[in-house]
């Protein structure tokens, strides 16, 4: 199965496009992505076209640094409900480690890789989208938002030992110089960023003010026409929360800046609870993750939050009648889920017994 990515990862797409005197949605459709559901963040797409869409457009725009230019754009709260769960994170080093332990789960052809020696921290990127290619636009767009959160995880003065990319030099260098400033190195071996270790260890010092504005809208008026439900909000935030081993509906809570009280009240209004939610979140996961290919079942359990692959096998026998390995051996057998992972539960959607209270 090709790797997946969010709608998220063209955050801002539109915007620059039209800035840049392009069509935004031919491109899209182009690359076979539907123009119309961009505003559906959390929905999967390939991730081949989503990085194809970005080097079409630099080369009709003659950019050769559109994704450094897309990442200018980017702030803490373009995460979702993953900018709640960083903000928590008491230090640097804890906030790029969750970060890094999240990446399949908004973006499967996504490699970030953090390493430390004698004083200095390193942070790689690379793109696995299952064969060899020039995917430079995605790869400087994601060294680009990695940058402006370790910064805002640090002070907004605060410059890396380095930025390493593995092409030559953009033609104009302003965007570049704006961004990382003048410490970056071309025909590297590796995109990424260099860093002081004494930096990781740095309190988690970010602020951003549309964070308590997404919070507020979090819990806001679900009655509002085509709002999304506190149930969705919730799953979005238990996806997230599951690979931490901090899923818990206190935890969900203080994400949502509500006491648990509150959201186990406002679930039963729409009919569910915590547990029923978590459960139905980890069976939309698991199948698939189970079905990729492309993670061990020790990862699936580590990422669905089980204690052991045991205990998650036996949970996944129980949900689906079959054992992981069997569904993964028999994938062309099972039907896809009546919907994806991210997308609004569907109207009467029955919930099963909960597991894990």
């Amino acid at each position: 199965m090709k790797p997946l990515a969010r709608y998220a990862a063209l955050n801002n797409f539109v915007e620059l496009g039209h800035s840049l005197g392009l069509d935004p949605a031919r491109l899209m459709r182009d690359v076979g992505l539907d123009p119309a559901s961009i505003g559906l963040q959390d929905r999967w797409i390939p991730a081949e076209a989503a990085v194809e869409v970005l080097e079409r457009a630099a080369a009709a725009a003659d950019r050769d640094d559109l994704g450094l230019a897309l990442a200018q754009f980017r702030r803490l709260s373009h995460l979702g409900p993953l900018s709640l769960v960083l903000r928590e994170e008491p230090d640097v080093r804890s906030a790029l480690l969750l970060l890094i332990r999240h990446q399949h789960m908004y973006n499967e052809a996504l490699r970030i890789r953090l390493t430390e020696q004698s004083g200095i921290a390193t942070v790689r990127v690379a793109l696995d989208l299952g064969y060899p290619g020039d995917f430079r636009q995605s790869s400087d767009l994601a060294v680009g938002v990695l940058h402006l959160l370790i910064q805002g995880f640090i002070s907004p003065g605060w410059r890396p030992l380095s930025v390493s990319f593995t092409h030559p030099p953009p033609r104009d260098p302003r965007v570049c110089h704006s961004l990382f400033g003048p410490q970056v190195r071309f025909d590297a071996d590796f995109d990424g960023i260099s860093l002081y270790t004494k930096d990781l260890d740095t309190a988690n010092a970010m602020a951003d003010p549309t964070l308590r504005q997404y919070t507020q809208e979090l819990l806001g008026d679900i009655d509002t026409p085509g709002a999304p439900t506190t149930e969705h909000r919730v799953r979005e935030l238990v996806e997230l929360l599951l690979p931490t081993g901090r899923c818990s509906v206190e935890q969900v809570a203080r994400s949502l800046g509500v006491d648990r009280r509150t959201v186990h009240r406002r679930l039963d209004d729409d009919g569910t609870s915590f547990s029923a939610v978590l459960d139905d979140t980890r069976a939309e996961l698991a199948q698939h993750m189970v079905a990729g290919r492309r993670q061990s079942m020790i990862d699936i359990s580590e990422s669905l939050g089980f204690a052991s692959p045991g205990n998650f096998s036996r949970w996944f026998r129980k949900r689906f009648g079959q054992s992981p390995s069997q569904w993964r051996a028999e994938p062309t057998s099972h039907p896809p889920p009546d919907h994806q992972p991210g997308d609004p539960p569907p109207d009467n959607q029955p919930h099963h017994p909960p597991l894990v209270e």
